[in-house]
């Protein structure tokens, strides 16, 4: 999809935000894969921003409820996945602050439980190491995932 100039991309730009939530980047990204010249490029962001089409701190909080809820993400994993969106550390923060930390504890423990059973492994020590990685690189932290194990013990 080229577009050539600003009076093409905008438009294209509004729909694009509209079917769901954008960071700055992401839009930035699309521009440039549009072939928008890029002094054209952040007049289309400031304008998007503008009109409520763009709005970071949105963004990072419907990112951040929809990865833990839909995803299991860890609150690690989120902070590191906004960071790669280039979002501002005031907004991921908030959007960190927007997940319930009770809703997460418990999905967490349903995430662990369910987890144990489908492991393979016999060995207690592996099976409890390689469900311990599992939630790892999910973005949680060792001492939540050390609360939900105890009752495997």
């Amino acid at each position: 999809m080229k577009a050539s100039s600003a009076t093409t991309a905008l438009p294209k730009a509004r729909n694009y935000c509209a079917r769901q939530e954008r960071c700055q980047q992401e839009v930035r990204d699309k521009l440039y894969a549009w072939e928008v010249p890029a002094k054209e490029i952040e007049p289309i962001i400031s304008q998007l921003i503008g009109e409520g089409f763009l709005n970071e701190a949105r963004f990072a909080d419907h990112f951040a409820v929809s990865k833990s809820r839909q995803k299991g993400w860890g609150l690690r994993k989120i902070e590191a996945a906004l960071k790669q969106k280039q979002v501002s550390e005031p907004c991921i923060r908030a959007a960190l602050k927007a997940i319930d930390q009770e809703e997460q504890a418990e999905l967490l423990k349903r995430l662990v439980a369910k987890r144990w059973e489908k492991e393979r492994e016999t060995h207690p020590l592996l099976k409890r190491r390689k469900v311990i990685g599992f939630f790892l690189r999910k973005g949680y932290g060792m001492d939540q995932i050390e609360r939900c194990l105890v009752r495997f013990e």
